[in-house]
């Protein structure tokens, strides 16, 4: 092989070995942006009914990073704004939002059954998961995660409200709950946390 030769491919090495070193680099000094789980616990694993009825399995979803957020399909301004904001997130991941999965778990489920869970979640994407099951089933889950749910009786022909954590909990690919995000928080900056670990795990 001729010296030019062996110059070009020393030369690519060399580009090939500074990239790696600063993505290393970056990669050490990532900040996350919403509020980290230090060290990352193991998710609670729950078994509940989807919109199709289906059984879905949180440690069933290992390989995915998983969006949950927990709700109700009568909220008239948290629930729907967040799931519009999980529509925008999907939107920007583009190629990589099938490695994300936008799961809904009500903290109403005298009114949120199978059947409305089903007609509701369309309005946002037809692909996010809707979860429901029996109050007891229900209660066990909402207090691994530290989700405050109370009923609270507006006297209208409207029915009841429900007061109810905000938060959306994100659980990486290995199944740790890894980073809590508060409501309100930017989707870009929720973005940049998936595109990097998406990269990294």
């Amino acid at each position: 092989m001729s010296k030019i030769g062996l110059f070009w491919i020393g030369a690519m090495i060399g580009l090939a070995l500074i990239v790696g070193g600063t993505w290393f680099m970056l990669s050490q000094n990532y900040q996350f942006k919403g509020v980290v789980i230090d060290p990352p616990v193991p998710a609670a694993d729950f078994a509940l009914r989807d919109q199709h009825g289906n059984i879905y399995r949180l440690s069933e979803q290992r390989g995915k990073i998983v969006l949950i957020f927990f709700g109700y399909t009568n909220c008239p301004d948290v629930c729907p704004i967040t799931l519009s904001e999980f529509k925008r997130i999907k939107a920007l991941l583009e190629d990589q939002a099938d490695q994300v999965e936008f799961v809904f778990i009500t903290v109403d489920p005298q009114r949120d059954t199978v059947e409305r869970l089903a007609q509701y979640l369309p309005n946002f994407d037809p692909q996010f998961i809707g979860l429901t099951a029996d109050e007891a089933t229900l209660e066990a889950v909402w207090k691994s995660y530290g989700v405050y749910q109370q009923k609270q009786d507006t006297g209208s022909a409207a029915g009841y409200l429900v007061d109810h954590s905000a938060r959306t909990y994100l659980i990486d690919q290995r199944g740790n709950w890894r980073i809590n995000y508060p409501y309100g928080m930017a989707s870009e900056k929720i973005v940049q946390d998936l595109r990097y670990l998406l990269k990294t795990q």
